[in-house]
């Protein structure tokens, strides 16, 4: 099955998951005597609290669903699917409120009814896990703490909400809707352990243990890995692994990272990290011998298509390390295809593997255009930025016998694929056509 078919039948069941108790709702036989607004309050309500509730499938890293939607789509899905399952369950209570102001007493927690008192606590619980979760970065509020505070709401919205529904009974008391309930119960119960427990238990069989730390430029760090008392994992160039290290998987504290090595070599991992938080910030200081865990591979961000097409890799800084997993697995597989390689930095000295570009262009048909923010003064090559000037005059001709692959910070993501999109269409091409050939990584987990 192709990946695009399997992507629309995957979008298909999770709306159907979604809508199954709005839709019994609609179907099965109601209370009589019931305002059309109350109804649509109530639908509002199990809309919200199904949606919510199936945002634990999306960020789980299930096996059929990494190797089917990129992992970026996947969390972007997760964030604007949450803010709606949000919007959905804060309108239950309002427009039941409008439609008939003498419930407002059941905001009064000493008077109120617990499964009200349930259902009030849920949607105030709510707004800090939305807020923080959408304002983690402007509140200072590092990823470890980020992700405790976000279990431990999400788990208590969907609990109190789940306790909520169950005891006001008027919908529930179909047995079918109480059952379709009780079953996205199971599966959002199911998401959590399988994330919490199950899989750091398979993670403590395959461990692997730090074999080197590289310093390279541009403050970043090659971490090389190898595995210990096991086979390895098989990656596909491009791909990337959430890692842990000095610690056991249980923790909280893991970060995703692309792999940077040959998938021809997967028995001796590599990932470049660039000093950029708490975590990287310590990566030199990681010594020999440290234990590791690497859940992985996921992304669809790797090398395929067309056999024979012409590779156009453009990189700004640390968006360098998938491209190098490419180019690396490319020499190792001895390939010939021309290959050009736009790489983006702030200065000639920030250029993280300078010398081993340069060493690879011997073994492939590579040409490296290297483009600095702030050159130094005898610099002949390319400056500024990567934008439709730069590709206009250096790109190949024929969009056609391209794959474009972009990474980097997500303005320039979104720059160099307009710039693309304007240049194709300036040499008689469609926007479409450029589009299915370009491929990006944006790395925007939290």
């Amino acid at each position: 099955m192709k990946r695009s078919t399997k992507q629309i039948l995957g979008i298909v069941v999770y709306f159907l998951l979604v809508m199954a108790p709005l839709l019994i709702l609609l179907l099965a036989p109601r209370p009589e005597g019931r305002t059309f607004w109350r109804e649509l309050s109530v639908g509002l309500g199990f809309a919200g609290l199904s949606l919510m509730g199936l945002q634990f499938i999306p960020t789980a890293r299930l096996p059929f669903l990494r190797d089917v939607f990129p992992s970026d789509i996947l969390y972007v899905f997760h964030h604007r699917l949450s803010v709606a399952g949000f919007l959905l369950t804060l309108a239950h209570p309002l427009v039941l409120f409008i439609q008939n102001p003498y419930t407002l007493q059941l905001l009064n927690v000493f008077t109120a009814p617990l499964r009200a008192v349930a259902g009030v606590t849920s949607v105030l619980f709510l707004i800090p896990l939305v807020v923080t979760s959408v304002r983690r970065v402007e509140l200072g509020m590092n990823y470890e703490s980020w992700r405790v505070v976000h279990d431990i709401f999400s788990v208590a919205v969907i609990g109190l909400a789940f306790y909520h529904i169950l005891n006001v009974n008027y919908y529930t008391s179909v047995p079918l809707q109480r059952w379709v309930l009780i079953g996205l119960g199971v599966i959002w119960a199911a998401m959590i352990i399988y994330i919490r427990l199950i899989k750091p238990l398979m993670l403590l069989q395959r461990p692997y243990q730090v074999t080197e730390v590289i310093e390279e430029r541009g403050d970043t760090w090659s971490l090389n890995l190898e595995p210990a008392g096991h086979e390895g994992l098989t990656f596909k160039a491009g791909q990337f692994a959430w890692l842990s290290v000095g610690h056991s998987p249980f923790r909280i504290e893991e970060h995703p990272f692309s792999f940077s090595s040959s998938a021809e070599n997967p028995e001796q991992l590599s990932f470049a990290i660039k000093e950029l938080g708490d975590f990287t910030s310590k990566i030199g200081d990681v010594t020999p011998g440290t234990p590791a865990y690497v859940d992985g591979p996921y992304g669809t961000f790797d090398l395929y298509g067309e056999p024979d097409a012409n590779f156009i890799f453009i990189a700004g800084g640390i968006g360098s390390a998938p491209i190098m997993s490419m180019l690396r697995t490319l020499a190792d597989r001895g390939e010939n295809r021309q290959i050009q390689f736009f790489y983006g930095n702030p200065t000639w000295d920030s250029i993280i593997f300078r010398e081993e570009l340069e060493t690879l262009k011997e073994r492939l048909n590579l040409e490296i255009i290297h483009v600095l923010e702030r050159p130094p003064e005898d610099w002949e090559g390319e400056s500024g930025f990567i934008d439709v000037d730069v590709l206009k005059r250096l790109l190949c001709e024929d969009f056609r016998e391209c794959l474009f692959f972009i990474c980097g910070p997500l303005p320039m993501i979104d720059a160099v694929t307009n710039a693309l999109e304007k240049l194709a269409v300036s040499r008689g091409r469609m926007r479409a056509e450029v589009r299915e050939r370009i491929h990006s990584e944006r790395f925007e987990m939290a």
